[in-house]
């Protein structure tokens, strides 16, 4: 055969006699659609997340709620289900009512003042003084102490024998006084409290400084006064601020357990030597996890505190409508904000 006669076979079968076929080239694979991917890049990121929120939260919340329901007293392996009993017992137990009293007056007392002491300091660090940056760190300070120090050093300072309170009346001549018993035990727990008050005064001075100064300018120009530049001008646009506080004040107060470091022995025998002003909601838990054993019914205590608080935030956030001064309303929030080159 000739060789004009094989590149005329090849050319009729479409392939070539010399060289080797070729596969087909495959199609690139598209990548994944943008929303796909941070889909997948939310999800990876929130694993871990999602595993402390399961194990340190989730199942320890639904083992306390199967426990309330129950007479376990953490030792017995024999727990045996009682249903609403220790629900019952919890409205019928004097004791229980007596402490939740006490920790709605405790509440009551120190968010407002707290607060009020917060916004004070907020307002005098705002002003344009020398060494204003000494005078916030300083104040801020102590807020930077743990709580368990800092209950510890006013255990301290106020005790009766040795304390530095006691020492300072000595100078005076005044003779010493028992400040962790009562009458005077709530008093000093709620100097504790006062304590953190930098915590309130960093927040108020954070809404203080994002109140547009051409505001207060106009007021002033137009003959107002100091006071009602700041009752008109400053609480109002301070209103979710001071919401905020508000919300999250009442939360922590109604969780205290400050006053158990302050005056309980290290061993859980000794929650019976608390002051009776100072018996706590939560002392009155951990009395009845630790020291009677009750794990049933502290656990029954703990979500009637959790029913408690969600009431209690609910309320505030429906009474707080009309209150509230936002700088962008709901309303406004939700529209689709307008970008360059929109049609009007």
């Amino acid at each position: 055969m000739s060789t004009g006669q094989l590149t005329d076979q090849a050319a009729g079968t479409g392939t070539s006699a010399t060289s080797p076929s070729r596969p087909p080239a495959k199609t690139p694979r598209r990548p994944a659609p943008l929303r796909i991917r941070r889909a997948r890049a939310f999800y990876v990121f929130t694993v871990p997340w999602v595993i402390g929120f399961l194990a340190l939260t989730a199942f320890p919340l639904g083992y306390a709620l199967w426990l309330s329901f129950t007479n376990a007293d953490g030792l017995s392996p024999n727990t045996r289900f009682v249903g609403l009993e220790n629900y019952r017992e919890v409205f019928s137990d004097p004791e229980t009512m007596d402490s939740l009293w006490r920790t709605g007056v405790f509440t009551a007392i120190t968010v407002p003042l707290g607060i009020l002491a917060g916004l004070l300091l907020a307002v005098l660090v705002n002003q344009p003084i020398r060494a204003r940056g000494v005078f916030r760190t300083l104040l801020y300070l102590p807020a930077v102490v743990p709580p368990v120090g800092a209950a510890l050093t006013f255990k301290l300072i106020f005790d009766r024998d040795s304390g530095a309170a006691n020492g300072f009346l000595d100078v005076f001549n005044v003779n010493g006084v028992s400040w962790l018993v009562d009458p005077y035990a709530r008093w000093v727990l709620i100097m504790l409290t006062m304590w953190t008050v930098g915590n309130g005064m960093i927040i108020s001075l954070a809404g203080l400084q994002d109140i547009p100064r051409e505001l207060l300018e106009a007021a002033r120009v137009d003959g107002a006064s100091p006071w009602q530049s700041f009752s008109r001008i400053t609480l109002p646009l301070l209103s979710p601020v001071i919401f905020f506080q508000v919300v999250t004040g009442i939360i922590g107060s109604l969780q205290t357990f400050a006053p158990l470091l302050m005056s309980l022995s290290p061993t859980p025998a000794g929650v019976t030597g608390v002051p009776e002003s100072n018996y706590f909601f939560m002392i009155h838990v951990f009395a009845q996890y630790f020291a009677n054993g009750r794990y049933g019914y502290a656990s029954a205590l703990l979500w009637v505190l959790f029913a408690i608080i969600c009431v209690v935030t609910f309320l505030i956030f429906k009474l707080s409508k009309g209150a509230v001064f936002y700088s962008v309303e709901p309303e406004q929030a939700k529209s689709k904000p307008r970008t360059i080159g929109d049609a009007r």
